[in-house]
């Protein structure tokens, strides 16, 4: 709902009718401290006037830098309340990355939180940046600069306006995770945010909301992320509920199973990580036999769920990468149906949805979402997306924005195909193709696609840039690492040749590598979100490529 082209903040009405109930969980330890939705809205009140007493003109774009937390939520409210920009960062950039960002993202004041090198970080950021410290988090670093948190609430009133921006005012810039390169600026304003609300009505509701308020959600993947911000903390803004967050990547199963949220977005690596932990305690043929039994059968699924803190739970999302469909249906037998969706910064996530129920179109990643069109390229392949979500561009930078948005259609970068019943199937990355030696190229994602789901890998890069034939780089998972090294490698030897069978003769991969180090965001193989960074992988490992293709071993280690 609008007012005279006004953006209706919801958060104000539910700090009123919830005032006294529960609004943001944070766990310590055993202990879980809870802010109601009164408390909430009273400090970001002060913070308000707090940050409008820095001197910033209204629109002023305020930096976050800080794993998730319910300062940060209070930090995003008083951002909106007091008429400014948010532009979020993610907790582990180096500080040639912020400073950078910083710079071209003309922030002028920046929230830090829960980092972990507070000491590189703060050699990016000017002193004449005001910075506003959340509270010291034990494992984290302490911020020895700037404003700290609760003497600078406290010493101002609580702005009372229930502040609504215009319709046309930026809501947000946020910077990609950079898989293809640097970071961009993806603008979006309150018109967009508010377009989302499509999601919430009785005849779509995806996220299965309460419109009653009886919502129970966990955040944990990055704030920044634009599933997170619309999914979980908007979802909560326009809906009601409580949002619980995790402490640590150490305590993340326990605090989620302590919460049993009733609804979950995950990144397919989360389910990875929650499958691996499942046949860490089961072997797959004790499953199968466990499941097989009918009774025994629907107790076993409860148990499973509710370990997993999904036991709750009305519907169970996944997005930001592929799903392998092996996977899916491995989730489906023990009794989790996830649902599919497809994405982007670029058009604030909404693009097309497969629900949980929908097994029927495996690989699929579903139907377009409301007011949403979509159509490929005939030349490249390249899936075009068109509706009132798309970005109003990239910050500062007019070129890509044109090149990206082209007669209202955006490009999204990925390739892919839609059937007669109109799914959407993504096939590959446009900008991943490259040319082997023999001028022949290849999609490594179709390949990647044949090997599925193999328990024994935690992530596989499929390469060749400049040999004759592609090659595979692998990290091996837990289950593999358990492996005596014979065994490990005659299974991989097998499923290799299973794989090369079905393709053609130039497709074939010719080596697997087992490489020496995890690929994380720190070494810069990782995007923040855990996606590869092809580019990264090729300046690492491009040198090695000739020598381990000429080996005549198929399992190297490096």
């Amino acid at each position: 709902m609008s007012i005279n082209n006004k953006y209706h903040f919801k958060f104000y009405d539910w700090e009123e009718k919830f005032k006294n109930k529960p609004f943001l969980r944070q766990p310590f330890g055993d202990d879980w401290e809870e802010y109601s939705w009164g408390q909430t809205g009273l400090m970001a009140r002060k913070l308000a006037t707090g940050l409008k007493s820095l001197g910033l003109p209204k629109g002023s774009h305020i930096g976050l830098m800080s794993k998730n937390c319910r300062e940060w939520i209070i930090a995003d409210l008083a951002i909106i309340m007091a008429g400014y920009v948010s532009v979020p960062f993610f907790p582990n950039l180096k500080s040639n990355e912020i400073k950078n960002l910083l710079e071209f993202g003309d922030v002028k004041a920046l929230f830090v939180g829960k980092v972990e090198d507070w000491a590189e970080i703060k050699k990016g950021i000017s002193d004449d940046i005001p910075i506003i410290a959340f509270p010291h988090y034990e494992h984290n670093s302490k911020i020895d600069k700037g404003y700290q948190w609760s003497e600078f609430i406290e010493k101002h009133e609580p702005q009372m306006e229930n502040y609504h921006p215009n319709l046309d005012d930026v809501w947000t810039i946020i910077f990609t995770s950079g898989t293809t390169g640097n970071p961009k600026g993806v603008v979006l304003n309150y018109k967009i945010n508010q377009n989302t609300d499509v999601m919430y009505t009785k005849e779509y509701n995806p996220l299965c909301v309460d419109f009653k308020g009886n919502n129970t959600f966990f955040s944990y993947l990055p704030m920044n992320h634009i599933a997170e911000r619309i999914a979980i903390e908007f979802t909560a803004f326009k809906n009601g509920g409580v949002i619980s967050f995790t402490e640590s990547i150490d305590t993340f199963v326990k605090n989620l199973s302590e919460v049993q949220p009733s609804v979950f977005f995950g990144v397919p690596r989360i389910y990875t990580k929650f499958q691996l932990g499942i046949l860490s305690n089961f072997s797959q043929k004790k499953l199968d036999l466990l499941l097989s039994i009918p009774v025994l059968s629907i107790f076993i699924k409860n148990i499973l769920k509710k370990k997993l803190g999904l036991g709750k739970a009305k519907v169970i999302v996944s997005g930001a990468a592929a799903m392998q469909v092996a996977q899916r249906d491995w989730f489906k037998k023990i009794g989790v149906n996830i649902t599919i969706g497809y994405g982007m910064t670029e058009n604030c996530a909404v693009t097309t949805q497969l629900p949980g129920s929908n097994f029927n179109k495996p690989g699929s990643v579903g139907t377009v979402q409301p007011n949403v069109e979509i159509k490929i390229d005939q030349n490249t392949e390249e899936i075009l997306m068109r509706g009132p979500y798309v970005m109003l561009g990239y910050y500062n930078d007019t070129e890509t924005t044109n090149n990206t948005i082209k007669n209202g259609w955006l490009h999204t970068g990925d390739k892919g195909l839609i059937d007669s019943d109109g799914h959407l199937y993504i096939t590959g990355r446009v900008k991943d193709t490259f040319k082997t030696s023999k001028g022949e190229f290849i999609d490594p994602a179709k390949i990647k696609a044949k090997f599925g789901e193999v328990e024994y890998f935690d992530q596989i890069c499929v390469v060749g840039l400049g040999v004759p034939q592609p090659l595979m780089l692998v990290n091996i998972s837990d289950i593999g690492k358990k492996l005596k090294e014979e065994e490990l490698i005659n299974k991989l030897i097998e499923k290799l040749e299973s794989v090369n069978s079905e393709l053609f003769n130039y497709k074939r991969v010719s080596t697997i590598i087992i490489c020496k180090d995890n690929w994380t965001p720190q070494n810069g193989i990782l995007t923040p979100t855990m996606k590869i960074k092809r580019g990264n992988v090729d300046k690492t490992y491009l040198d090695k490529y000739d020598k381990w293709h000429n080996e005549d071993q198929k399992i190297i280690w490096e």
